[in-house]
């Protein structure tokens, strides 16, 4: 049941990310994109850490060797928590939420709900799905080589995001960013 289970959000998100690119693409109409390629990165260091935990996790180098129903429990849990996190934040950005880095006409900080914590909590809970699902490999080593290609792509992309809402928003998104840390609260 567990594996089942698994299986299904596994399979759901990947989906809802692709419905979520293709229900945005109509706002990036009127908005100005100043991606600079971090979404193609991005989607590159996604695949290319998947496809480098897969080889090493049939590798048999690094398993974890814990009880295997309790790590896929762990696994499941940190990857629901992550898309709530990430859900939560996009849904609470509502309108404003593209899947390029864009600014719109009307744009506006928004400082409520998850986002009076962190500047960029969808990424935040992007990340925990991510360590999940590294934790259903069952392997530290593939843990690793999926998240660092998929880390350094979104720190990149939280820097592009960050250099365009300055320019666009100014001194308050300045004070904004002292005011809050951009991934984990109180922390980064």
């Amino acid at each position: 049941m567990l594996v089942k289970l698994f299986n299904i959000v596994a399979i759901s998100w990947p989906v809802s990310e692709v419905i979520l690119g293709v229900v945005t693409r109509g706002k990036r109409r009127s908005a100005t994109v100043k991606d600079r390629g971090s979404l193609v990165l991005l989607w590159m260091a996604i695949v290319g850490g998947l496809a480098g935990a897969n080889l090493i996790r049939f590798s048999g180098v690094g398993a974890i060797g814990a009880n295997p129903p309790q790590v896929l429990f762990v696994a499941l849990v940190l990857v629901v928590l992550g898309l709530a996190v990430r859900w939560t934040a996009i849904l609470t950005l509502g309108q404003l939420f593209t899947s390029n880095v864009a600014v719109q006409a009307d744009q506006v900080i928004v400082r409520s709900g998850i986002y009076r914590h962190v500047r960029h909590p969808s990424y935040s809970g992007l990340l925990l799905a991510f360590v999940g699902l590294g934790f259903a490999f069952d392997n530290w080593v593939s843990l690793a080589v999926m998240l660092s290609p998929i880390v350094a792509a979104l720190l990149y992309r939280i820097h592009t995001e960050e250099i365009v809402l300055v320019e666009a928003l100014g001194r308050e998104y300045v004070e904004y960013c002292k005011a809050t840390r951009r991934l984990i609260p109180g922390v980064y």
